[in-house]
């Protein structure tokens, strides 16, 4: 399973280099922009494809939830995915965890996760070492560059592991 954050991970703080945004694929289209969401055009619809080829279960762990499906996913190429449904509260886990913590290793039930945020930190490591049964790859993308070949890699590299001990 990979939980997939939006803001940083799939859309960059900063403008994406020439080539990578706006790089469409024939099988993707975008959709008209009506969110009026100037920094939807850094999306890489070429994420879409190399996500989908992990040949994970994706699941949307980020606050645009159901908004995901409806803004992101279509100009990405994806099918709706499941979406993690944060609960109610602003409860500080403590410790020095990123507020989803806890409650994605919970979502994941025992199952082996990849975690893709920018606000991930050693902290989230350890505490997921810690308290969850499976293994987990709370993978840092880079705000400001977004999902690379280099972050890809490492995710496919990881769940080659994770093949292999299965």
């Amino acid at each position: 399973m990979i939980f997939l954050d939006v803001d940083g991970p799939l859309i960059p703080f900063k403008a994406r280099p020439s080539g990578r945004s706006g790089s469409l694929s024939s099988a993707v289209t975008q959709p008209p922009d009506r969110t009026g969401n100037p920094l939807l055009d850094r999306l890489d619809p070429n994420d879409g494809r190399r996500l989908l080829a992990l040949r994970c279960e994706l699941v949307w762990a980020t606050t645009w939830m159901a908004d995901a499906n409806e803004v992101v996913s279509p100009r990405l190429g994806l099918p709706d995915l499941p979406v993690v449904d944060w609960p109610d509260g602003d409860q500080d886990p403590g410790r020095g965890l990123h507020w989803k913590t806890v409650f994605l290793t919970q979502w994941a039930a025992g199952r082996s996760f990849v975690w893709l945020d920018d606000e991930t930190t050693d902290a989230d490591r350890q505490w997921v070492a810690a308290h969850h049964p499976a293994r987990a790859l709370l993978h840092r993308v880079d705000p400001y560059t977004g999902l690379t070949e280099a972050d890809f890699s490492a995710i496919r590299q990881w769940l080659a592991q994770d093949a292999d001990t299965a």
